[in-house]
């Protein structure tokens, strides 16, 4: 099997935070970005789900009432939708 490098830029103190969990987990570096990337490609995706944050009920609400708006005809706005 051939072998290729890869450099990557992070923070210092994530790395340094991940090195450490890593190191109690018996793992280096290495071995742990390779389980992710292996996992990666067995799982064909990221390995662990990916979630935009849900606004708030105050954001919700602005939002419900702004498509509210937007699609009522009888009121008038600076754009025009539709």
């Amino acid at each position: 099997m051939a072998t290729t490098n890869l450099n990557i830029r992070t923070d210092k103190d994530v790395k340094e935070q991940a090195d450490q969990i890593f190191s109690e987990l018996g793992l280096n570096m290495t071995t742990a970005i390779n389980m992710f990337l292996r996992t990666t490609i067995r799982e064909n995706g990221i390995p662990f789900s990916l979630k935009l944050d849900t606004p708030n009920e105050v954001t919700a609400s602005a939002i419900e009432e702004g498509r509210c708006i937007a699609s009522d005809s009888s009121v008038k706005g600076l754009y025009q939708y539709g």
